[in-house]
């Protein structure tokens, strides 16, 4: 089960990376209608404008095919192999899932026709329980039916998945042999997905309420909902479960639901960029969004921990620090642009709890403070330009300031803190350790024998079983992970371990783990 979380927590990344780009996009566009940047003429030209538009029609585009790309995802990551057999098999799935709860709605009296807060009202409801039950459902690939945002995505790319494992190399007997193999899984998916979307259409409103309800609950938990998910998504770093919890929250009801134009939007990211698209947002319901989005993050990728960095250059020994400072101004940098923040964070969680506590209660305090003193910059990524597209080049309304005020103070915060503890409790952090003659050492001059070096050093070619990454972790499923030579793949560049059980094993790389994973395939491919 630990290794299918694992899965499933790196498949969600995927739509994640496209929603982040389209973000990204629109805050760009959006720069081109504020008069303060370029201008009240060209604010206001027509072309600008037409652009603008379709830029916009796009990318809500996009978030309308959210549930499907989610489940392209993650019936490709969950696949064993013919991914592209699973991700074909899914598109089926998902018609044929949402297909069938449309027509038990249907037989049950429930279709757009009379589910429609103009009908409903004609028929004695209040305007407040008419749009409640509305909002219930909606409309996905033209074809009506519960309002399951991702949920819907993930269940049948699950079921793609399970039944593609299981018959993808099913032989028929002769007669038959033509449907044999992987043209075998789309006819299962034909045969069984009407079952799982009948079992669902009895489930689902229960599970939608669950689910509206912890919503609502995390909604109305104030400042301390904002504090809990800051310092658990830290927390949950080394297990990389926090890719499930930040989607949760990103994309279901988790993460708040509101009407914008008449039409329910759940999942802070998706309200956050549903109202960019609006000519006059609400800007309640934009601070509410964000408090869950990139805004709390900057203080500490900005710098808490590029100031982090520079702690743990400071306290290292004399002899290591020119190799330390390599490391880290990289790792600061990647940091500060990208927000990817795990190869300064795995050089201390393992090796000191109370480093990896403190920063992640400064998480917590991040959004907890962004969100009490009002400030309103979003999108997801959480680097520089998140801040100055989302933030600076808004206005003065996101309180950028304040951000920057934050993150001043806490890079003061985390500087002092971990130069004090590291020299304090003798803290073993790169460059202080007490055996360090082959901890930086470069052996691997080339690809190929980069390559050999990390198969040599997780136990042969015979003990690799399954390579996957995210954005910046090897994961790797192996036979058995007790062979595993943790300094000869610190030789590669690691810049952390991560051994989850006998079987499972993630190797951090930071922004170069994609090129990482194509050399250990390369290599395992010539062996």
């Amino acid at each position: 089960m630990r290794t299918s979380i694992q899965k499933l927590g790196k498949c969600l990344m995927t739509p994640l990376s496209i929603i982040v780009a389209a973000g990204l996009l629109l805050g760009i566009v959006s720069l081109l209608q504020n008069p303060a940047i370029v201008g009240s003429t060209l604010a206001n030209y027509t072309l600008i404008q037409g652009f603008v538009g379709l830029v916009q029609t796009v990318v809500l585009g996009l978030f309308g095919l959210l549930p499907v790309l989610f489940a392209i995802s993650v019936a490709m990551g969950m696949a064993k192999d013919n991914k592209e057999v699973a991700a074909f098999s899914t598109v089926i799935a998902f018609v044929l899932f949402h297909s069938t709860i449309s027509y038990f709605l249907k037989l049950n009296g429930i279709t757009p026709d009379t589910m429609n807060a103009a009908y409903l009202t004609e028929h004695g409801k209040s305007q407040l329980d008419a749009v409640k039950a509305v909002s219930a459902y909606d409309t996905v690939f033209g074809i009506f039916t519960y309002r399951m945002s991702i949920f819907g995505g993930i269940i049948t790319g699950l079921w793609t998945a399970f039944i593609h494992n299981k018959f993808h190399k099913t032989e028929l007997p002769v007669a038959f042999g033509f449907f044999s193999g992987t043209r075998f899984v789309p006819i299962m998916i034909t045969l069984t997905m009407p079952v799982i979307g009948l079992v669902m259409y009895f489930i689902w409103p229960f599970l939608g309420m669950a689910i509206n309800q912890i919503g609502f609950i995390i909604s109305e938990s104030g400042y301390f909902g904002v504090f809990i998910y800051g310092f658990l998504e830290r927390l949950l770093i080394p297990t990389g479960l926090h890719h499930i919890l930040n989607q949760l929250i990103r994309f279901t009801p988790f993460g708040g639901s509101t009407l914008i134009n008449g039409e329910q939007v759940s999942g802070a990211l998706i309200i956050y960029n549903t109202l960019m698209t609006q000519a006059s947002p609400d800007l309640e319901q934009m601070r509410s969004a964000t408090k869950f989005l990139s805004q709390g993050t900057h203080p500490f990728m900005l710098f808490g921990l590029p100031a982090a960095c520079l702690a743990i250059y400071k306290t290292a020994k004399v002899e290591q620090k020119k190799r330390v400072k390599a490391v880290f101004i990289a790792a600061a940098f990647t940091s500060f642009l990208t927000g990817i923040t795990e190869p300064i964070e795995f050089a201390f969680i393992f090796i000191s709890p109370v480093l990896f506590l403190f920063h992640a209660f400064m998480a917590g305090m991040s959004f907890l403070l962004n969100n009490l003193l009002d400030v309103m910059i979003g999108n997801a990524q959480g680097g520089v330009f998140d801040f100055l597209i989302f933030g600076v080049f808004k206005g003065l309304e996101t309180r950028w300031y304040i951000n920057l005020l934050i993150g001043i103070g806490f890079a003061f915060i985390y500087y002092f803190t971990f130069k004090t503890l590291i020299l304090k409790f003798d803290i073993k952090t790169p460059g202080r350790e007490d055996e360090q003659e082959e901890l930086f050492e470069e052996i691997a001059e080339t690809d190929e024998k980069l390559g050999e070096l990390l198969v040599r050093a997780l136990g042969g070619k015979e003990n690799i079983k399954e390579i996957e990454n995210c954005i910046s972790r090897l994961r790797l499923i192996l036979d058995d992970t007790s062979q595993v030579n943790d300094d000869l793949i610190k030789q590669t560049g690691s810049l952390g371990i991560v051994k989850i059980n006998d079987k499972n094993i993630q190797i951090v790389y930071g922004t170069k783990v994609e090129k990482m994973a194509n050399i250990l395939k390369k290599t395992l491919k010539n062996l």
